[in-house]
């Protein structure tokens, strides 16, 4: 076992989720090839880097709080190219939206090395074992006491 490319590949996931929790687009786009794929679910799929990444802005912006944890990862690395298996515990508030969703998933992913020889993501994705959605008006002692981003005046130019 390359001991090395497990622990690089685990932090480049590690980095993928805390990029996209915290909103850090650029470090997003770099856990990235730009040819990477990605397929979420059964109905979400991205034919290379700049559609994923347009997508995740747009859909996942300061007006969306998200936690993703992935752990428990398989990887087997064949060289200068590797797969994994993490699971994923996710969950996803759209305060103006009333919403809160939970769900867990295992993700299949493909790496290879760049140009200069770091990990990056080839391929991306999830298939869910559950998925749930809650009203935040049914649960009435709901309070989101800390946002990150409440402070933050969201404009066209900065979603």
């Amino acid at each position: 076992m390359d001991l090395e490319a497990f622990a690089e590949i685990s932090k480049l996931k590690h980095r993928y989720t805390r990029a996209l929790d915290t909103k850090d687009w650029s470090v997003f786009r770099e856990t990235l090839l730009p040819e990477a794929t990605a397929t979420y679910g059964e109905h979400l799929g991205f034919e290379d880097r700049d559609a994923l990444c347009s997508f995740m802005e747009i859909t996942l912006g300061p007006h969306v709080l998200t936690e993703h944890l992935c752990g428990q990862p398989e990887i087997d690395v064949h060289g200068d190219t590797a797969t994994g298996v993490w699971v994923l515990a996710d969950t996803v508030i759209i305060p103006e939206d009333g919403m809160l969703l939970r769900g867990s998933a295992f993700y299949h992913d493909r790496y290879a090395r760049n140009e200069n020889g770091e990990w990056r993501i080839s391929h991306t994705g999830y298939e869910r074992t559950y998925e749930m959605v809650i009203a935040l008006a049914d649960v009435p002692s709901f309070q989101l006491t800390s946002n990150r981003w409440a402070a933050m005046e969201i404009t066209p130019e900065s979603a």
